[in-house]
């Protein structure tokens, strides 16, 4: 079967989960947009960086001529690709799948697909619990019901992605499981015990200390600070805890300066780009996500693939999925210090076993994302030879 994937730009969790559809269907991506450096600096990231790991082999692409006046990620219009109608109008497929519906390519490609009779999938991580103003959520209520019926399939990422498609009255029988991941395989074959060895060697952390992570870009919306803050009311209680930062931004003097008045060891390792993070989640005991609002959290898949357990918060979107089940993670309160203290103390003192961090991370790989949309797209055939 033909499949045809319309995403903004090569981000680095997709590409697995492209070369995974490869495998099994005839696969097209088409991008938007060919993002630089300062895309990812604008992105939040606090600096210029081109990703370091292969993101375009393993599957036929082609990048769509981005027409914007102000070509970018962060704006509707600034991915405006009308090139992609004669490219789906010649290109003979089965269906189309968009990676979501905030860009304006991506409204051209549902709108192109509709003309030309190719059945659509979407697949987001839209949740419930972002935050919206009530005018947003009363007119949300009313146009979304109509408006997401004109995908004939939806791919959940998530239990909350999930919750989602049903509040606005999107049918069961054509909701499908693929959720959000990361190449497991990998993450784990570079989290090594020589990886954690040297880096913790590197930047003097003993043995016997606990080693906090926190990934991921250095944001008031995260609330790094706050694993600072735990870190001391642990360290207050004879807990010897260390914290490490991959990750650049605003707060990365504040998080030293804080870090330094509660005379908390802290390892500033900047951004690390894709090669590197190995290493930091193997130096690690377990990741933290301390974010108000995240829609997910992708870090935290990245950390079970490198065997270490994670705690998040409860606004994060992977916490039903990865964390609440109380054995490879835990779950606390945004915002309350204390809890993710506790989080942090229960998990240390009760970690998990490899082989339950290992069938966690296995249930959000490739292979299982994949599957969904494979049967997503099967699915609608079927209807349609009946029809």
């Amino acid at each position: 079967m033909r499949l045809a994937i319309v995403a903004s730009h090569p981000i680095q969790y997709q590409a697995p989960l492209f070369r995974e559809l490869a495998r099994r269907l005839d696969v097209t991506v088409f991008f938007a947009h060919r993002a630089n450096k300062s895309d990812q600096a604008e992105a939040g990231f606090g600096v210029d960086f081109d990703w370091d790991v292969d993101l375009l082999s393993g599957y036929r692409q082609k990048f769509l001529e981005n027409v914007s006046r102000r070509p970018g990620l962060e704006h509707f219009t600034g991915c405006d690709t009308p090139s992609i109608r004669q490219e789906l109008l010649h290109g003979q497929f089965d269906g189309l799948l968009v990676m979501g519906w905030h860009l304006k390519c991506y409204l051209q490609a549902i709108w192109a697909a509709k003309r030309t009779g190719i059945p659509v999938m979407a697949r987001g991580d839209s949740q419930l619990a972002t935050p919206r103003s009530a005018l947003k959520r009363i007119g949300k209520s009313i146009v979304y019901p109509l408006a997401l019926g004109v995908f004939d399939a939806a791919l959940y990422v998530g239990v909350r992605s999930r919750a989602y498609w049903r509040r606005y009255g999107y049918p069961d029988d054509r909701l499908f499981f693929s959720p959000h991941c990361v190449d497991n395989d990998w993450f784990a074959e570079r989290a090594t015990f020589d990886a954690r060895q040297e880096l913790r060697a590197r930047h003097g952390i003993s043995a016997e200390t606990d080693v906090a992570l926190f990934a991921g870009k250095l944001m008031r919306i995260k609330h790094p600070l706050d694993l600072i803050a735990a870190a001391a009311l642990l360290r207050a209680q004879q807990r010897q805890i260390a914290v490490m930062v991959a990750g650049s931004g605003r707060l990365s003097e504040e998080m030293s300066s804080k870090a330094a008045a509660e005379n908390i060891q802290i390892v500033q390792l900047g951004f690390c780009n894709q090669t590197h993070m190995p290493a930091a989640y193997a130096a690690a005991d377990l990741l933290v996500l301390p974010s108000e609002q995240e829609t997910w959290g992708l870090v935290a898949n990245e950390a079970l693939a490198c065997g270490r357990p994670i705690v998040v918060s409860d606004a994060c979107g992977c916490g039903p999925d990865l964390a609440e089940d109380g054995v490879v993670g835990r779950v606390f309160r945004a915002g309350d210090i204390q809890s993710l203290a506790r989080a942090i103390m229960d998990l240390a003192d009760r970690p998990p076993t490899k082989a339950a961090i290992a069938r966690r991370a296995a249930k959000y790989g490739p292979h299982t994302a994949a599957d969904g949309i494979q049967d997503a797209l099967e699915a609608i055939a079927s209807m349609r030879s009946v029809a």
